[in-house]
Protein backbone atom coordinates (compact mmCIF):
# COMPACT_ATOMS: atom_id res chain seq x y z
CA UNK A 1 0.00 0.00 0.00
CA UNK A 2 1.37 3.04 -1.00
CA UNK A 3 0.25 6.96 -0.64
CA UNK A 4 3.25 9.79 -1.78
CA UNK A 5 2.69 12.93 -3.69
CA UNK A 6 0.16 13.51 -5.92
CA UNK A 7 1.35 17.07 -8.31
CA UNK A 8 -1.65 18.07 -10.71
CA UNK A 9 -0.40 20.39 -13.38
CA UNK A 10 -2.12 23.20 -14.74
CA UNK A 11 -1.82 23.99 -18.22
CA UNK A 12 -3.27 27.77 -18.85
CA UNK A 13 -4.32 29.22 -22.19
CA UNK A 14 -2.14 32.34 -23.77
CA UNK A 15 -2.94 34.41 -21.75
CA UNK A 16 -1.43 32.44 -18.47
CA UNK A 17 -5.34 31.71 -17.06
CA UNK A 18 -7.08 28.84 -16.21
CA UNK A 19 -10.60 27.85 -17.46
CA UNK A 20 -13.20 26.83 -14.89
CA UNK A 21 -13.14 23.40 -16.34
CA UNK A 22 -9.75 23.02 -15.11
CA UNK A 23 -10.84 24.31 -11.55
CA UNK A 24 -13.65 21.68 -11.76
CA UNK A 25 -11.03 18.58 -12.05
CA UNK A 26 -8.83 20.65 -9.77
CA UNK A 27 -11.08 20.55 -6.99
CA UNK A 28 -11.73 16.76 -7.76
CA UNK A 29 -8.39 15.65 -7.15
CA UNK A 30 -8.72 18.24 -4.45
CA UNK A 31 -11.40 16.62 -2.46
CA UNK A 32 -9.78 12.97 -2.52
CA UNK A 33 -5.81 13.62 -2.41
CA UNK A 34 -5.43 17.24 -0.76
CA UNK A 35 -8.07 16.88 2.13
CA UNK A 36 -6.59 15.17 5.22
CA UNK A 37 -8.13 11.94 5.95
CA UNK A 38 -5.78 10.71 7.84
CA UNK A 39 -8.02 8.72 9.66
CA UNK A 40 -8.85 6.06 6.62
CA UNK A 41 -5.17 5.65 6.06
CA UNK A 42 -2.35 7.38 7.69
CA UNK A 43 -0.03 8.86 6.20
CA UNK A 44 -2.10 10.51 3.67
CA UNK A 45 -1.65 11.75 -0.23
CA UNK A 46 0.28 15.03 -0.61
CA UNK A 47 -0.93 17.27 -2.93
CA UNK A 48 0.95 19.74 -4.62
CA UNK A 49 -0.77 22.23 -7.46
CA UNK A 50 1.81 23.21 -10.30
CA UNK A 51 0.62 26.08 -11.89
CA UNK A 52 0.34 30.28 -12.43
CA UNK A 53 -1.06 31.72 -9.37
CA UNK A 54 -3.93 32.06 -7.75
CA UNK A 55 -4.62 28.40 -8.20
CA UNK A 56 -1.02 27.07 -8.37
CA UNK A 57 0.89 27.22 -5.30
CA UNK A 58 3.96 25.52 -6.78
CA UNK A 59 6.63 25.87 -9.79
CA UNK A 60 7.69 22.76 -12.29
CA UNK A 61 10.82 21.70 -10.04
CA UNK A 62 7.89 20.31 -7.46
CA UNK A 63 7.06 17.84 -10.16
CA UNK A 64 10.24 16.02 -9.81
CA UNK A 65 9.67 13.50 -7.20
CA UNK A 66 5.83 13.00 -7.62
CA UNK A 67 4.95 9.55 -7.63
CA UNK A 68 1.57 10.31 -9.42
CA UNK A 69 1.14 13.52 -11.91
CA UNK A 70 -2.55 14.26 -12.82
CA UNK A 71 -2.93 16.67 -16.01
CA UNK A 72 -6.50 17.88 -15.72
CA UNK A 73 -7.71 19.33 -19.10
CA UNK A 74 -5.75 21.56 -21.43
CA UNK A 75 -7.16 24.79 -22.62
CA UNK A 76 -9.80 24.52 -26.38
CA UNK A 77 -6.85 26.23 -27.95
CA UNK A 78 -4.78 23.39 -27.97
CA UNK A 79 -7.57 20.91 -28.35
CA UNK A 80 -8.56 23.00 -32.12
CA UNK A 81 -4.78 23.72 -32.54
CA UNK A 82 -4.68 27.27 -32.03
CA UNK A 83 -2.32 27.21 -29.05
CA UNK A 84 1.08 24.46 -28.76
CA UNK A 85 1.63 23.08 -25.15
CA UNK A 86 4.35 24.44 -23.68
CA UNK A 87 7.58 21.99 -24.53
CA UNK A 88 8.41 22.68 -20.74
CA UNK A 89 5.69 21.62 -19.25
CA UNK A 90 5.50 17.91 -21.75
CA UNK A 91 9.42 17.93 -20.71
CA UNK A 92 7.94 17.54 -17.26
CA UNK A 93 5.54 15.74 -17.51
CA UNK A 94 7.71 12.65 -19.44
CA UNK A 95 10.64 13.25 -16.88
CA UNK A 96 8.42 12.34 -14.25
CA UNK A 97 6.72 9.36 -16.30
CA UNK A 98 10.69 8.29 -17.13
CA UNK A 99 11.49 8.92 -13.27
CA UNK A 100 8.45 6.11 -12.21
CA UNK A 101 5.84 8.21 -11.64
CA UNK A 102 2.31 7.31 -12.49
CA UNK A 103 1.01 9.88 -15.08
CA UNK A 104 -2.38 10.87 -15.06
CA UNK A 105 -4.95 12.22 -17.64
CA UNK A 106 -8.32 13.81 -17.02
CA UNK A 107 -10.36 14.62 -20.27
CA UNK A 108 -8.49 16.86 -22.65
CA UNK A 109 -5.59 16.77 -20.68
CA UNK A 110 -4.76 13.38 -22.47
CA UNK A 111 -3.05 15.42 -25.38
CA UNK A 112 -0.59 16.48 -22.98
CA UNK A 113 0.25 12.81 -21.69
CA UNK A 114 0.25 11.95 -25.79
CA UNK A 115 2.61 14.96 -26.61
CA UNK A 116 5.21 13.43 -24.15
CA UNK A 117 4.79 10.35 -26.19
CA UNK A 118 3.00 8.54 -23.02
CA UNK A 119 0.17 6.92 -24.87
CA UNK A 120 1.69 6.03 -27.87
CA UNK A 121 0.64 1.89 -28.19
CA UNK A 122 -1.61 2.45 -25.10
CA UNK A 123 -5.17 2.54 -24.72
CA UNK A 124 -6.45 5.76 -23.30
CA UNK A 125 -9.67 7.76 -23.22
CA UNK A 126 -10.91 11.41 -22.83
CA UNK A 127 -14.19 13.30 -23.33
CA UNK A 128 -15.77 11.53 -26.51
CA UNK A 129 -16.47 14.82 -28.08
CA UNK A 130 -12.34 15.09 -28.24
CA UNK A 131 -11.42 11.79 -28.79
CA UNK A 132 -11.57 12.54 -33.55
CA UNK A 133 -8.92 14.67 -32.99
CA UNK A 134 -6.61 12.87 -30.88
CA UNK A 135 -6.49 10.07 -32.65
CA UNK A 136 -5.74 12.40 -36.16
CA UNK A 137 -3.40 14.12 -34.05
CA UNK A 138 -1.59 11.02 -32.35
CA UNK A 139 -2.10 7.87 -34.19
CA UNK A 140 -0.50 5.88 -32.09
CA UNK A 141 -2.12 6.17 -29.50
CA UNK A 142 -5.39 3.50 -29.23
CA UNK A 143 -8.23 6.03 -28.66
CA UNK A 144 -11.41 4.46 -26.53
CA UNK A 145 -14.26 6.94 -26.08
CA UNK A 146 -16.25 4.64 -25.26
CA UNK A 147 -15.38 4.30 -21.39
CA UNK A 148 -15.49 6.27 -18.58
CA UNK A 149 -11.67 5.73 -17.60
CA UNK A 150 -8.39 3.42 -18.46
CA UNK A 151 -6.05 1.81 -16.04
CA UNK A 152 -2.65 0.79 -18.68
CA UNK A 153 -0.29 0.44 -15.02
CA UNK A 154 1.58 3.26 -14.63
CA UNK A 155 -0.60 5.33 -17.31
CA UNK A 156 -4.19 6.26 -17.02
CA UNK A 157 -7.05 8.33 -18.48
CA UNK A 158 -9.77 9.69 -17.70
CA UNK A 159 -12.95 11.05 -19.41
CA UNK A 160 -13.40 14.40 -17.34
CA UNK A 161 -16.13 15.94 -15.45
CA UNK A 162 -17.76 12.89 -12.73
CA UNK A 163 -15.77 10.49 -14.45
CA UNK A 164 -12.70 12.28 -12.93
CA UNK A 165 -13.64 11.43 -9.46
CA UNK A 166 -13.99 7.68 -10.50
CA UNK A 167 -10.34 8.00 -11.87
CA UNK A 168 -9.32 9.23 -8.60
CA UNK A 169 -10.98 6.60 -6.26
CA UNK A 170 -9.61 3.87 -8.65
CA UNK A 171 -6.22 5.55 -7.54
CA UNK A 172 -6.90 5.36 -3.95
CA UNK A 173 -8.65 1.50 -4.69
CA UNK A 174 -4.92 0.35 -6.31
CA UNK A 175 -3.15 2.42 -3.59
CA UNK A 176 -4.76 1.76 -0.28
CA UNK A 177 -7.71 -1.08 -1.00
CA UNK A 178 -11.41 -1.55 -1.56
CA UNK A 179 -12.31 -0.65 2.05
CA UNK A 180 -10.66 2.73 2.18
CA UNK A 181 -11.89 3.74 -0.71
CA UNK A 182 -15.46 2.88 -0.48
CA UNK A 183 -15.58 4.73 2.92
CA UNK A 184 -13.64 7.66 1.04
CA UNK A 185 -16.97 7.04 -1.42
CA UNK A 186 -19.46 7.41 0.94
CA UNK A 187 -17.56 10.36 2.89
CA UNK A 188 -18.20 12.39 -0.53
CA UNK A 189 -21.67 10.93 -1.33
CA UNK A 190 -20.62 8.85 -4.07
CA UNK A 191 -21.13 5.76 -5.41
CA UNK A 192 -18.24 3.63 -3.81
CA UNK A 193 -17.19 2.21 -7.71
CA UNK A 194 -17.88 2.73 -10.90
CA UNK A 195 -15.93 0.08 -13.17
CA UNK A 196 -13.92 2.01 -16.00
CA UNK A 197 -15.53 -0.01 -18.44
CA UNK A 198 -18.95 2.09 -17.83
CA UNK A 199 -19.86 3.90 -21.30
CA UNK A 200 -19.69 7.68 -21.24
CA UNK A 201 -23.38 7.90 -22.71
CA UNK A 202 -26.27 6.22 -21.76
CA UNK A 203 -28.64 5.97 -24.85
CA UNK A 204 -31.76 5.90 -23.08
CA UNK A 205 -33.01 8.66 -21.14
CA UNK A 206 -33.42 8.29 -17.43
CA UNK A 207 -36.14 7.17 -15.62
CA UNK A 208 -39.09 9.92 -14.29
CA UNK A 209 -38.60 10.90 -10.84
CA UNK A 210 -40.78 8.80 -9.32
CA UNK A 211 -39.43 5.59 -10.26
CA UNK A 212 -36.13 6.67 -9.77
CA UNK A 213 -35.44 5.39 -6.20
CA UNK A 214 -36.97 1.75 -7.21
CA UNK A 215 -34.21 0.10 -7.90
CA UNK A 216 -32.51 0.76 -4.69
CA UNK A 217 -33.71 -1.24 -2.37
CA UNK A 218 -33.35 -3.81 -4.90
CA UNK A 219 -29.79 -3.28 -4.92
CA UNK A 220 -29.37 -3.44 -1.31
CA UNK A 221 -31.04 -6.35 -0.67
CA UNK A 222 -28.45 -7.76 -3.13
CA UNK A 223 -25.61 -6.50 -1.44
CA UNK A 224 -26.56 -7.97 1.73
CA UNK A 225 -27.02 -11.52 -0.02
CA UNK A 226 -24.39 -11.60 -2.26
CA UNK A 227 -22.58 -14.91 -1.00
CA UNK A 228 -25.94 -16.87 -1.64
CA UNK A 229 -27.35 -17.51 -5.24
CA UNK A 230 -29.21 -14.99 -7.33
CA UNK A 231 -30.86 -14.53 -10.00
CA UNK A 232 -31.81 -11.62 -12.26
CA UNK A 233 -35.43 -13.04 -11.58
CA UNK A 234 -35.02 -12.59 -7.59
CA UNK A 235 -33.80 -9.03 -8.33
CA UNK A 236 -36.78 -8.08 -10.32
CA UNK A 237 -38.77 -9.49 -7.90
CA UNK A 238 -37.48 -7.00 -4.51
CA UNK A 239 -38.04 -4.21 -7.60
CA UNK A 240 -41.38 -5.72 -8.24
CA UNK A 241 -40.86 -5.58 -12.11
CA UNK A 242 -40.42 -8.25 -14.56
CA UNK A 243 -36.80 -9.28 -15.40
CA UNK A 244 -36.81 -7.82 -18.82
CA UNK A 245 -37.90 -4.11 -17.31
CA UNK A 246 -35.04 -4.77 -14.39
CA UNK A 247 -32.76 -5.36 -17.44
CA UNK A 248 -33.51 -2.52 -19.02
CA UNK A 249 -33.93 -0.07 -15.65
CA UNK A 250 -30.31 -1.07 -14.83
CA UNK A 251 -28.73 -0.51 -17.85
CA UNK A 252 -30.43 3.05 -18.37
CA UNK A 253 -29.49 4.23 -14.62
CA UNK A 254 -25.93 2.32 -14.10
CA UNK A 255 -24.80 1.30 -17.58
CA UNK A 256 -24.32 -2.25 -16.76
CA UNK A 257 -26.21 -5.57 -16.94
CA UNK A 258 -27.48 -7.30 -13.54
CA UNK A 259 -25.37 -10.17 -14.44
CA UNK A 260 -21.91 -7.53 -14.64
CA UNK A 261 -23.38 -5.78 -11.36
CA UNK A 262 -23.27 -8.58 -9.68
CA UNK A 263 -20.02 -9.96 -10.61
CA UNK A 264 -18.52 -5.85 -9.97
CA UNK A 265 -20.34 -6.39 -6.54
CA UNK A 266 -18.73 -9.50 -5.70
CA UNK A 267 -14.85 -8.62 -6.60
CA UNK A 268 -15.76 -5.32 -4.64
CA UNK A 269 -16.93 -7.96 -1.98
CA UNK A 270 -13.58 -10.26 -2.12
CA UNK A 271 -11.58 -7.43 -2.45
CA UNK A 272 -12.38 -5.93 1.23
CA UNK A 273 -12.20 -9.31 2.65
CA UNK A 274 -8.44 -9.78 1.38
CA UNK A 275 -7.60 -7.02 2.54
CA UNK A 276 -9.21 -6.64 5.90
CA UNK A 277 -9.46 -10.81 6.92
CA UNK A 278 -7.11 -13.54 6.95
CA UNK A 279 -10.16 -16.27 5.74
CA UNK A 280 -8.78 -19.01 3.02
CA UNK A 281 -9.11 -17.90 0.02
CA UNK A 282 -11.50 -20.65 -0.45
CA UNK A 283 -13.95 -18.87 2.43
CA UNK A 284 -13.72 -15.91 1.00
CA UNK A 285 -14.92 -17.21 -2.66
CA UNK A 286 -18.13 -18.28 -0.77
CA UNK A 287 -18.31 -15.16 1.13
CA UNK A 288 -18.34 -13.22 -1.89
CA UNK A 289 -20.89 -15.30 -3.64
CA UNK A 290 -17.81 -16.34 -6.21
CA UNK A 291 -18.13 -19.94 -5.47
CA UNK A 292 -15.06 -21.90 -5.80
CA UNK A 293 -11.20 -20.69 -5.63
CA UNK A 294 -10.66 -21.35 -8.84
CA UNK A 295 -13.52 -19.70 -9.72
CA UNK A 296 -12.64 -16.61 -7.24
CA UNK A 297 -8.96 -16.75 -9.21
CA UNK A 298 -10.41 -16.30 -12.47
CA UNK A 299 -13.05 -13.75 -11.96
CA UNK A 300 -10.89 -11.79 -9.44
CA UNK A 301 -7.98 -11.60 -11.64
CA UNK A 302 -10.00 -10.75 -15.09
CA UNK A 303 -11.28 -7.45 -12.48
CA UNK A 304 -8.13 -6.54 -10.69
CA UNK A 305 -4.85 -7.45 -12.15
CA UNK A 306 -3.76 -9.66 -9.93
CA UNK A 307 -4.76 -12.89 -8.31
CA UNK A 308 -6.31 -12.79 -4.84
CA UNK A 309 -2.73 -14.10 -3.12
CA UNK A 310 -1.25 -11.14 -5.28
CA UNK A 311 -3.66 -8.73 -4.03
CA UNK A 312 -3.31 -9.94 -0.31
CA UNK A 313 0.33 -9.58 -0.43
CA UNK A 314 -0.06 -5.99 -1.32
CA UNK A 315 -2.14 -5.24 2.19
CA UNK A 316 -2.28 -5.59 5.79
CA UNK A 317 -4.93 -5.80 8.04
CA UNK A 318 -3.32 -3.84 10.56
CA UNK A 319 -1.02 -1.07 10.73
CA UNK A 320 -0.64 1.83 8.18
CA UNK A 321 0.56 1.68 4.33
CA UNK A 322 3.98 2.67 3.51
CA UNK A 323 4.03 6.23 1.73
CA UNK A 324 6.32 5.32 -1.66
CA UNK A 325 5.78 3.80 -4.65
Amino acid sequence: MSTGVVAVVLVPDEEGRISPYDLYELSTASMVFGMPHTDLADPWYELRVVGPAPYGTHGPQAVAGADTVIVPSVPDAVVEGRQELSPELVEVVRAAADAGARAVSMCSGAFALAAAGLLDGRRATLHRAYAAELAARHPRVLVDPSVLYTDEGRVLTGAGAAAGLDLCLHLVRKDLGAAVAGALADRLVVAPHRPGDRPQSVAAPLPPDEHQDTLGPALQWALERLGEPLTVDQLARQARMSARTFHRRLRETHGTTPLQWLLAQRVARAQTLLESTELPVERIGEESGLGSAANLRRHFTRAVGLSPTAYRRSFTPSGPPSRGR
